[in-house]
């Protein structure tokens, strides 16, 4: 199978693919004697893997980290288990981040006709000639 035949089974870019190869994710792909990679399925499930890590925020660096412990023949279970909770916690934290911006938003939503009228009885009252110090006294409600 040929980069551009791999990029569409796994999901991702023939560029991604080559980055992924230059970083040092990907173990030696096969070529042939004229120099195209070729793609066994051992490649394109490691590609499928790390697109998943991708996928769930783990860095490029910590996932050099992952895969070396990986391909070494040594037996690092509790090194790699202990990367795997520090990204499952770093997006914890992420999705909590998300969750207040859902919730602000999802506020805002609610108030939308609230805010739009004040809005506009400030702009009627500009338009009648009212002074911004009256309009300051009756609308120091942050939104």
């Amino acid at each position: 199978m040929n980069i551009k035949e791999a990029a569409a089974k796994c999901g991702v870019s023939a560029n991604t693919i080559r980055y992924y190869e230059k970083v040092g994710l990907l173990t030696t792909i096969d070529r042939t004697p004229s120099g195209i990679r070729t793609f066994g399925e051992r490649t394109l499930s490691r590609i499928s893997f790390v697109r998943s890590m991708r996928q769930a925020g783990m860095p490029i660096a910590t996932l050099k980290t992952y895969m070396d412990l990986i391909d070494d023949e040594a037996n690092h279970h509790d090194a790699q288990l202990a990367l795997l909770k520090e990204q499952r916690d770093i997006m914890a934290d992420k999705k909590a981040d998300i969750q207040y911006a859902i919730d602000y938003l999802t506020y805002k939503i609610d108030h939308y006709d609230d805010h739009i009228s004040q809005v506009e009885q400030k702009l009627q009252a500009l338009e009648k000639g009212q002074s911004s110090d009256e309009l300051a006294e009756s609308s120091h409600k942050c939104l």
